[in-house]
């Protein structure tokens, strides 16, 4: 994903001299290109991620299309106050891009995981939040946020992320796309996690079971026309993301239907467990510790759907 990142930064700055990209420090042989290309345009911030912030601000404010990239957790929690009050107060179009979210720098312990970046963010006003599933929504979405008159954070993986689209019709903000059609019960998926609930669709497919799996790339705002057709077609309705369980994708659909009760399906939430991990180990071990693997999901869809009585075809 962030390969796909760069490529695309390089591509959309051709296009449009306003683009400045800033960095906390990392992916210097990342932006080669950018940097070979448009080396006034390249700031290297150091770390000091929260003056990042507060310079992208002012840079915007002159006219500039400044995109701050960094590890996720130093992106948003260490800069929460900047973000607050110099980008989301004056509703500034910064673009803020937060690498190795959630639990993609599992090895580096919990100082680097970035669980609750989505629930502290969204509750901000004017922000856009975005999760993209792979290295094609990636880029799509970045060209997006670049149009978008606000603040915005792309929340992405770290690398080897498989695509999981062919060629997507249209990428809007706010508009989610149905990755396969399904009966019975929909996976919601945001972010990188999105692969696994597809290989897990395919698990509960050998058992009769063929979820429809959709990508909400967009946390804030909910696509609430794709809730509704969602919550009255299906009786189950699942929402994976690699995210804490609380404020995340899961607790933003959850608001949403609390204002539409007489919707008829159900919702379970499937995310981190709300506490740290004091385990060494790899993305991978750091699922598997919070049950966010294939076999998992598909076990606990199944138990939902059939003790539910959800009728499957």
């Amino acid at each position: 994903m962030r390969n796909a990142f760069a490529a695309e930064m390089a591509d959309l700055a051709e296009a449009d001299q306003r683009i400045v990209l800033m960095s906390g420090d990392i992916g210097n042989r990342l932006f080669d290109r950018f940097k070979n290309c448009y080396p006034k345009r390249f700031l290297n911030c150091g770390v000091a991620e929260a003056n990042m912030v507060s310079m992208a601000a002012g840079m915007a404010m002159c006219g500039f299309r400044p995109v701050a990239y960094t590890i996720a957790s130093f992106m948003t929690s260490r800069c929460f106050e900047q973000i607050r009050v110099d980008l989301c107060y004056h509703n500034v179009p910064v673009v803020i891009v937060g690498v190795g979210a959630g639990l993609s720098y599992a090895a580096n312990g919990p100082t680097h995981h970035s669980c609750e970046d989505v629930a502290i963010l969204r509750a901000l006003p004017h922000i856009t939040v975005i999760c993209p599933a792979d290295p094609i929504e990636t880029r799509l979405a970045l060209k997006a946020a670049l149009a978008n008159d606000g603040p915005c954070y792309i929340r992405l993986g770290k690398k080897g992320e498989p695509n999981l689209h062919g060629n997507i019709p249209e990428f809007l903000i706010g508009k989610g796309i149905v990755v396969h059609r399904g009966s019975g019960v929909c996976l919601l998926g945001t972010g990188t996690i999105l692969p696994v609930a597809v290989e897990a669709a395919e698990r509960l497919g050998k058992d009769g079971i063929r979820p429809e799996v959709v990508s909400l790339h967009t946390v804030k705002p909910l696509d609430e026309e794709l809730l509704f057709d969602v919550f009255s077609r299906f009786e189950v309705v699942v929402t994976v993301e690699e995210h804490s369980v609380i404020g995340g994708l899961g607790s933003a659909v959850a608001e949403w239907i609390a204002d539409h009760p007489f919707l008829k399906g159900r919702l379970y939430r499937i995310g981190t467990a709300d506490r740290f991990i004091h385990e060494a180990g790899g993305q991978e071990h750091a699922r598997k510790h919070f049950g966010l693997t294939p076999e998992a999901i598909a076990q606990k869809v199944t138990s939902w759907v059939r003790g539910g009585a959800v009728e499957v075809k």
